[in-house]
């Protein structure tokens, strides 16, 4: 069981989301924003930031960048319903963060948490 930290501002995604992946076996915290993401991963008692990149007040780059300082051992992973954006070289997020574009199937997020973590 890992324990996952869910970034994602949508309400009713954030509690599916939150649901599928407690029925999958980890643990969820699950906030609505970066700015109430950073003191929790401060504890250093997470395995996977699980991040939406559109969010209002941080986007889930720059939570990833900030998380990336504050737990470097934390796997990261993006969702998001803009296929057009791309993580590039020069955005400093997490080297082996991967990017799942909404929408996608539960049984294909649960698939990629569990190969994330088990990288």
């Amino acid at each position: 069981m890992a324990r996952i930290l869910l970034a994602e501002d949508d309400d009713s995604m954030r509690g599916f989301l939150a649901r599928a992946i407690e029925k999958s076996g980890h643990e969820v915290t699950s906030v609505d924003r970066g700015t109430t993401a950073l003191p929790l991963i401060a504890t250093g008692q997470y395995d996977l930031l699980l991040t939406d990149i559109v969010m209002p007040e941080m986007d889930g780059i720059e939570l990833a960048q900030r998380a990336a300082a504050l737990a470097p051992k934390m796997q990261v992973m993006f969702i998001t319903g803009f296929a057009a954006v791309a993580l590039n070289k020069r955005s400093n997020t997490p080297q082996n963060a991967k990017v799942l574009s909404k929408p996608f199937h539960l049984r294909d997020l649960v698939s990629e948490i569990d190969r994330l973590l088990a990288a």
